[in-house]
This record gives structure tokens, sequence and C-alpha cells, in this order.
């Protein structure tokens, strides 16, 4: 899968593209990551993407010309089209059917606002998909952009050690219940000890152990998710891959 990443601060990415999963997802030739600066496109002779907005008020406002020209000269030269993404407050709150259903697509393209956001022709002509990762206020784009690529990188074939991790994981389409505990050694530390059903052997113990585990802490924590659609889901937890040695929980 391909991201175009659109931003003024390309320089955020570096360090976040060398780094665990996504660099080895990279090398792997799973996930490819480009990253385009607005500056490269101004015509203005100052290089400036922002100007104060009409009609007065605070900070800047990043202009339509630059983003548009960039955008159209990425698509230009894509081997195949994408869908754009503007990571917004004011968008559809990024969930995991939305992950799972961007995880389909060949190519995303992230446009990263700043200052006091776009010229709103930039949404008139591009039409993009508003995406907002929750409800508060970032500097920027740009974290977001992070956070959907991370969500969306799990569900690529190969990126992930265990196929059934994805799967397994809390809020994942195939289940409305959150994950259950995991553990791993030491069996006892400062007195708090690994269930005893854990060290059996026993897997369809454990697996049911798992279900009970999971649909318990659903009705505690999160019991808004029992009443969600149930379409594609199973009645709970997978618990057919009992074993996730190289499981990689997000943060």
């Amino acid at each position: 899968m391909r991201f175009d990443v659109l931003t003024l601060f390309p320089g955020m990415f570096r360090g976040y593209l060398g780094e665990s999963l996504l660099q080895k997802a990279i090398e792997a030739k799973l996930v490819d990551v480009r990253l385009h600066d607005y500056r490269q496109w101004t015509d203005d002779k100052h290089h400036r993407v922002d100007d104060r907005p009409f009609g007065g008020g605070p900070g800047m406002v990043i202009k339509v010309q630059p983003v548009v020209d960039c955008f159209e000269q990425v698509e230009r030269e894509a081997d195949e089209p994408g869908e754009l993404i503007l990571l917004t407050p004011q968008g559809r709150t990024l969930d995991q059917p939305l992950v799972e259903r961007l995880a389909r697509q060949p190519r995303l393209t992230l446009l990263c606002g700043r200052y006091e956001g776009f010229d709103e022709r930039v949404t008139e002509i591009l039409r993009p998909t508003e995406i907002s990762i929750g409800d508060y206020i970032l500097n920027g784009g740009e974290v977001a952009a992070m956070v959907l690529i991370d969500a969306v990188i799990r569900l690529i074939p190969g990126v992930l050690g265990d196929e059934q991790s994805s799967r397994d994981d809390s809020f994942s389409t195939e289940s409305r219940w959150l994950e259950f505990p995991q553990y791993t050694r030491p069996r006892e530390y400062r007195g708090h000890e690994v269930p005893d059903v854990l060290l059996s052997g026993d897997h369809p113990a454990i697996a049911r152990w798992r279900e009970e585990q999971s649909r318990q802490r659903t009705q505690q924590r999160r019991a808004d998710l029992l009443s969600r659609p149930a379409e594609n889901q199973q009645d709970g937890p997978s618990t057919d891959g009992l074993h996730h040695p190289q499981k990689n929980n997000p943060s």
C-alpha cells in the first residue's frame, strides 16, 4: 500500500518511518510512504504558503494554490488512483470499521493542515474524505496522519507476524468485545500471579476463559460496544489463534 503525505513539515515523519513495524514493512516493500512539502509548489516568490484570513481574525491560513498544485502533480505521477483524506477535527471520527475500509485501498493521500487550517477552497476543489482522530485540537495534521497510517498498516497482509493478532484486537469488526488480558513471564511478580488456566495447556479452557474475560471487560469499560450493529461480527472474540508470539498492540 502507498501513502502520499502532503505536509508543511515532512521532517516530523523521518523518525516515525524509521522505527518498528513500519520500518520493517517499508523494507519488505509492503508499504510505501512518500512525503511532499507544500512549499515546493507555492508560486509566492518568498515561498510562503500561508496568509492572513480575509475578514480578520487570529492566526494564518494555508493558501489554496500550493495545496491544489501539490496534490494534482502527485496524482499525475502516481501509478494508480487513491483516496484523498483531509485530517481535520471536523471530519468523521476514525474507528476500526473505517480503518478496515481504508486498508482495502491501494493508495491513500493524506492532507495535513497547520495554523488555522486550509483555505476552504481546498475542500471545495479537491473534495477529500474528512477524518478526525478525536474531539480535540492538535497543532497540525501530521500526528493524526501517523495515527491513521499506524492503524491501517496493521491490516496489510504480512505486516504483523501473526494475522490472527489484528482480528483479536479490541474494536475489530470480527468481535464486538474488548480484547482479553495478556500475560508473559515471570509467572509471579510482586504478588501478582498469572491465572492458572493460562498455564494449564488446556486450550478449550483457555479459549473459554479469554471469551469470558473479554465479555466482562466490555461490560465494565465499554458497554456501549455491546449495542453496536453485529454485522460481520462473531458472537464473541476469536479463539482459534491461542498463541501470539509476535503480537504488537498499539500504545
